[in-house]
């Protein structure tokens, strides 16, 4: 292998459970915003239908 190659394997690749990891967190906080979001469009909508239910309740 080349002498350049390998010096520059030797310093990633002992890093690389460190960007995996960070990558993994990276992951997870996206799901966990994106669910909460998610939660947080299904309440509105419910709110939203509730409105509209009292809106077309009184104006009859």
């Amino acid at each position: 292998m080349d002498p350049i190659l390998q010096e520059i394997y030797s310093t990633i690749i002992p890093s690389a459970p460190y960007i995996i990891a960070a990558y993994a967190l990276l992951w997870a906080a996206l799901l966990v915003y994106v669910l909460f979001v998610v939660k947080g469009l299904k309440r509105s909508e419910k709110r939203m239908e509730l409105l509209e239910a009292a809106i077309a309740k009184k104006s009859e």
